[in-house]
């Protein structure tokens, strides 16, 4: 079973930045696209940013230019940087991993167990 492991989560002021990590207990290599999901109180839990296998990025357009997804296959780990953190980015933050069977086009999808980022005025 595939593990994922966020961490740098916590309190910032408006502003501010802060880097969440995703270490994964597998070779992120062997998934199709690795990202970062948010799910804010009342709300549904939205992509905020996905990088593939072969480095192409996709980001919600509401942090397009503030947050930047990497990733380092060497070490199994999935970053996202978030500058300038508006209020609004509060939320509960997953790492999530895809993986799609080619023949079968069935996806399989895997989920960390989250991390809060609150961002105060």
């Amino acid at each position: 079973q595939v593990q994922l492991v966020e961490s740098g989560g916590g309190l910032v002021q408006a502003g501010g930045s802060l880097r969440l990590s995703c270490a994964a207990s597998e070779s992120i290599s062997s998934f199709n696209t690795v990202g970062w999901y948010r799910q804010a109180p009342g709300n549904q839990r939205e992509l905020v940013a996905a990088i593939t296998g072969g480095g192409s990025t996709n980001y919600a357009d509401s942090v397009k230019g503030r947050f930047t997804i990497s990733r380092d296959n060497a070490k199994n780990t999935v970053y996202l940087q978030m500058n300038t953190l508006q209020p609004e980015d509060t939320a509960v933050y997953y790492c999530n991993a895809k993986f799609t069977v080619v023949v079968t086009q069935r996806e399989y999808n895997y989920w960390g167990q989250g991390t809060q980022v609150t961002v105060s005025s």
